[in-house]
């Protein structure tokens, strides 16, 4: 797995001047409070991002790896749907921005996005590292206080994302949420992208999600080939995939950490209203490569999960092979130009 860019040059820069204003001191208890909170679950009595420190430690810890994980995910949409130009965005419990700097980044396009939050200390954080983007649509984007809960308005836009904050809430307002941002999907013919932690209890999370989106009429795009139900057996395995990042020396440093890189692994769903051509087959796992021999581990429409075998005999077939990775459809869009990395 190659490793990609953390974060755009901007942003990068941005966020260090941002967390230079706090001692690493702080801001590594601060992440160590944190990752406590992601293993042992959040107290939602309690606002995750309640004081500055925290919210910069969150940002510090999290937008590299949020960032390239939802940029991934909206990379796979925006192949399978080519012809998809979203120019409104709307970010739900978007934190201090990562998804609207992917999204950016994936579609040039975009031209008004609003980032809903709760924490005024993210949206501050946030609007701080947005005004230095070269980009207007991030630069300018809206900042608007608002709660992630079952009252909340269903957005409308012609993309709409909410990454890593289903975990942040109860099972029942979880299923209210997703029902809201479907009958909005519905109506405004949008895009849906959500994005969860590729954990068995993220993926959990996305199942529940996938099947309420279909159950209201919206097409799956990506991952899935299908609609159908997941052939994967929750106690057997979860449909995730993967991005590796490089780690900043300011990222090891508030992370504690001593590689170089790390792998962010993620779950995610994309639906909207209206049918895009769908992927054959999805690579759910690293492929295994041999001499001459390249084994894949597919989600297919057909025959749920199957093992595909391509030789060396099989020409510009096995050369596609060897170049695909894991989360890649199969076979790969043809004469079709890749979104940004």
């Amino acid at each position: 797995m190659n490793a990609v860019p953390t974060l755009p040059d901007d942003l990068d820069d941005a966020l260090e001047a941002s967390l230079g204003r706090f001692p690493i001191a702080d801001l590594t208890r601060s992440v160590q409070t944190l990752i406590r909170q992601y293993r042992e679950g959040f107290d939602r009595s309690v606002p995750a991002l309640g004081s500055e420190v925290a919210v910069a430690a969150y940002a510090g810890y999290r937008m590299p790896a949020t960032y390239s994980a939802v940029r991934s995910a909206l990379r796979q949409v925006a192949l399978r749907a080519p012809g998809f130009a979203p120019e409104t965005q709307v970010d739900v419990g978007g934190g201090t921005g990562s998804a609207l700097w992917a999204a950016n980044a994936v579609w040039p396009t975009l031209r008004t996005v609003t980032v809903l939050e709760q924490s005024p200390s993210a949206i501050a954080f946030g609007r701080r590292l947005a005004g230095r983007a070269p980009a207007a649509a991030v630069r300018e984007a809206r900042w608007q206080q608002a709660f992630v809960d079952r009252s909340a308005p269903a957005p409308t836009a012609d993309l709409v994302t909410m990454s890593y904050v289903l975990g942040e809430l109860s099972p029942a307002v979880q299923e209210d949420v997703v029902g809201s941002l479907a009958r909005g999907a519905a109506r405004g013919a949008a895009m849906l992208v959500i994005v969860e932690p590729g954990t068995p209890a993220g993926y959990a999370r996305i199942a529940a999600a996938r099947r309420l989106l279909a159950a209201s009429g919206l097409h799956v795009v990506a991952p899935c080939p299908h609609d159908g139900e997941c052939p994967i057996r929750p106690d057997q395995d979860w449909c995730h995939f993967a991005v590796r990042l490089n780690r900043t020396a300011l990222h090891r440093r508030v992370k504690d950490g001593t590689l170089s890189f790390e792998d962010e692994k993620f779950s995610y769903v994309a639906a909207s209203a209206r049918p895009w051509p769908r992927a054959e087959s999805r690579i759910l796992r690293h492929p295994l490569k041999r001499k001459g021999l390249v084994t894949l581990r597919l989600c297919t429409t057909e025959d749920g999960l199957a093992d595909r075998a391509v030789s060396k005999r099989q020409g510009e077939t096995y050369r596609e092979a060897r170049d695909a990775v894991w989360g890649d459809a199969w076979p790969p869009p043809a004469d079709q130009p890749r979104p940004p990395e």
